[in-house]
């Protein structure tokens, strides 16, 4: 016979209960759901086995993560192993979440079910749960639902607060709006106070500088020589100010009472502190983004990183986009409108307010939009993934624009990925420490390792491919060759083949190379082993000193 248990997840504890035998209750689910609203009936059916209450509210909160991630917690393992008969075969245990099902199964090898009548009597259970339990009221039973609803939503939204990326997107959102703002605020002030003072627009153009010195100025009949210190340190230009004073005296304005100067006034005066507002929350940005997004703030600027950040949702979202979309992000209806009428794709959307693509060439924008694009989305995934935050990778990375850029205009090849990056790391540990003293040493061996390569690579091949005797000969040259010039190894082969002529036509072939590597030591070594091998020699090359 099989016996059927039901595990019950609740706030206040775990709740493990026993039913009817498995194939009665599996042919009166029609019952079932009858006897689930009646107290009476659900006894006759269900029976409390063992209860198994959360020591604490942080206990309780461990366990409902464990349930929802699908894994059993040590509580739950006690019970089920406590409570639970010691024959596995002959249990089934009938859980609601088919996660904690699985792990259940898989950890304790109980044998799990979840849905049909298991879902009817976990309902029941669920309605009537207080009354199963002994002490538990239904007051006390909401509350502790209450508050672990709280714990958990908290701990399930909870982040670092060092890398939110929520209020770049809102701060970007609301500078957009100032900027909006301040300018159609302006155009207002400069369309109320040009009435009295008209010639003021042709001389100003800054939105906040107009407002301010609006603000000042109140009557153009008022002002005179005394305000004309003041008049530079608003307009910063000398000419300006007498330019200002000099318009004021035959202006073609008309005269304004006092109480359209204090409107005009008070409204100036709520601009320049919108203005004032938005330099400040620039500021703020900066800042944040140089904490969140260092990298790419590095190598775009702020307020275009922050864009794309903003219209991507999040950095992660960002970071997961392939290059491809970061391009055209931004420009979807132009993306969409081409594909619809099959005409020209966007070459760049919100990157497009980036300095490099300004730059560059009108034929060479699709380039650097696409190659700035593929740059963007690494330094997103740096920035996204990377542990401590770091401006070092985006600054290397706008070093490779700069490069691609001059590239385009004057063909000077730039550095490979590989070498920026291992500069990148050099940098990035070096700064650590911050001891300048310390970087040049390790930056020498590192160049010489670049050039070594290509001798220490060709080792290897001469020992698969030649017997011991040529491998002692070939020793023998390099050391005859590093005693003769210690310094430059790679003069070596010039200096042999303007000596043999005969071996200088050999390196022309594969095939030839080899045999040229054979005889190499004999023709570096002493003048003795020369003569010596100098029959062998021609019996070899005899053809090739033909050709030459």
């Amino acid at each position: 016979m099989v016996l059927l248990h039901v595990l019950f997840e609740h706030a206040v504890g775990y709740a493990l209960l026993a039913l009817k035998e498995v194939e009665e209750i599996s042919l009166l689910q029609p019952q079932v759901e009858e006897s689930v609203l009646n107290l009476g009936k659900f006894h006759n059916i269900v029976r409390l086995v063992a209860f198994c209450p959360f020591a604490s509210s942080q206990v309780a909160l461990e366990n409902a993560n464990a349930v929802s991630e699908g894994v059993v917690h040590e509580d739950l393992r006690l019970l089920l192993e406590t409570h639970l008969p010691s024959k596995k075969k002959k249990v089934l245990l009938g859980v609601g979440d088919p996660k904690i099902g699985a792990a259940i199964q898989e950890e304790l090898g109980y044998n799990c079910q979840t849905g049909g009548v298991i879902a009817e009597i976990l309902r029941g259970v669920r309605l009537h749960f207080h009354n199963l339990v002994k002490g538990l009221t239904d007051l006390s039973a909401c509350k502790a639902q209450l508050g672990l609803g709280h714990s958990y939503s908290r701990a399930k939204v909870k982040f670092n607060v060092n890398r939110v990326d929520n209020m770049i997107i809102q701060s970007i959102s609301l500078l957009d709006q100032l900027d909006k703002d301040i300018n159609t605020f302006s155009m207002r002030v400069r369309e109320w106070y040009g009435y009295h003072f008209p010639e003021l627009v042709k001389i100003i153009n800054d939105n906040a500088t107009y407002c301010r010195l609006a603000q000042f100025i109140g009557n153009r009949r008022e002002l005179n020589e005394d305000k004309l210190e003041k008049l530079e340190e608003l307009t910063m230009d000398g000419a300006k100010a007498k330019a200002i004073l000099d318009a004021s005296r035959s202006s073609m304005g008309m005269d304004i009472s006092a109480i359209d100067l204090i409107n005009i006034e008070s409204f100036s005066s709520r601009v320049v502190s919108l203005s004032e507002y938005r330099q400040s929350l620039h500021t703020y940005l900066r800042s944040k983004m140089s904490q969140v997004a260092p990298s790419l703030s590095a190598l775009i600027g702020e307020a275009v990183g922050a864009r794309l950040i903003a219209h991507a949702g999040s950095l992660t979202n960002l970071a997961k986009y392939p290059a491809s979309t970061v391009q055209i992000l931004g420009a979807e209806k132009a993306l969409f409108r081409a594909l619809k009428t099959r005409g020209n794709t966007p070459k760049y959307g919100l990157i497009f307010h980036s300095t490099f693509i300004g730059r560059a060439a009108a034929k060479n924008k699709g380039r650097i939009s696409r190659y700035l694009a593929n740059k963007c989305s690494i330094a997103s995934r740096i920035d996204c993934f990377s542990e401590v935050p770091t401006s070092v990778f985006g600054e290397k990375l706008r070093e490779q624009v700069e490069e691609r850029l001059s590239f385009y205009e004057t063909g000077e090849i730039p550095r490979k990925n590989l070498d920026v990056m291992k500069e990148a790391m050099v940098q990035e540990t070096s700064e650590k420490p911050k001891k300048k003293k310390k970087q040049k040493p390790q930056e020498v061996p590192q160049e010489n390792g670049m050039e070594d390569p290509p001798i220490s690579f060709s080792k290897p091949k001469k020992k698969k491919s030649f017997s011991k005797e040529e491998l002692m000969s070939s020793d023998l040259e390099e050391t005859a060759g590093s005693t003769s010039i210690p310094k430059r190894k790679r003069s070596t082969p010039e200096e042999e083949t303007v000596n043999d002529p005969e071996e200088a036509g050999h390196r022309s072939g594969s095939k030839k190379k080899r045999k040229f590597s054979k005889e190499e030591p004999v023709s570096s070594g002493p003048e003795e082993a020369a003569g010596k091998s100098s029959s062998k020699k021609k019996k070899k090359f005899h053809k090739a000193s033909q050709e030459d």
